[in-house]
């Protein structure tokens, strides 16, 4: 039976132009800038719709973090005035209501390397919705410009952020 020269087709020889050309082809397979760009920018749509998503999980993080602050820092003002005969810290001439929580005290109040009670805190937390960690007192509530507000007549202890002086 005799073979259809049309039908079959012979490999190029080794060494041939065609065979290096197959090589090289070979050799330079990969993305195209289309494909790229069509990438990049499906990724970019993705990005737009879900990164919206998260910011409510960031603003109730933010308020998680704010209770929690407050909570340690009233704990500590508590233990405070409990250590130094119902004494508000702050309250003593010379001492900041910072100073107060952060380092060590005498019963009176009066800063003390060496005094028996402190520190309450290691540092004043940041607010998380202004990032101050600046304490007001006994001013107005609320407009951000400090982190905190403390009122040494009533004793409370709020966040300075509007939206946020009540927790």
């Amino acid at each position: 039976m005799p073979i259809d020269k049309k039908t079959v087709r012979s490999k190029p020889a080794v060494g041939s132009w065609l065979d290096k050309r197959e090589q090289k082809m070979k050799v330079k397979r990969g993305f195209t800038l289309v494909e790229i760009l069509i990438t990049v920018v499906v990724l970019g749509i993705l990005a737009a719709t879900v990164i919206p998503q998260f910011s409510p999980a960031r603003t109730d993080a933010s308020t998680s973090r704010l209770c929690s602050d407050l909570q340690t820092i009233r704990v500590a003002i508590e233990l405070y005035k409990v250590q130094h005969r119902d004494k508000k810290p702050g309250t003593v001439a010379g001492v900041s209501f910072g100073q107060a929580l952060i380092e060590r005290t005498d019963a009176d109040g009066t800063l003390n390397a060496a005094g028996n009670y402190g520190p309450y805190v290691q540092k004043m937390p940041e607010n998380p919705f202004n990032e101050l960690d600046t304490i007001e007192i006994d001013g107005v509530v609320g407009g951000g410009d400090f982190g905190w507000h403390f009122d040494t007549t009533t004793g409370q202890f709020n966040a300075d952020t509007d939206g946020h002086t009540g927790l």
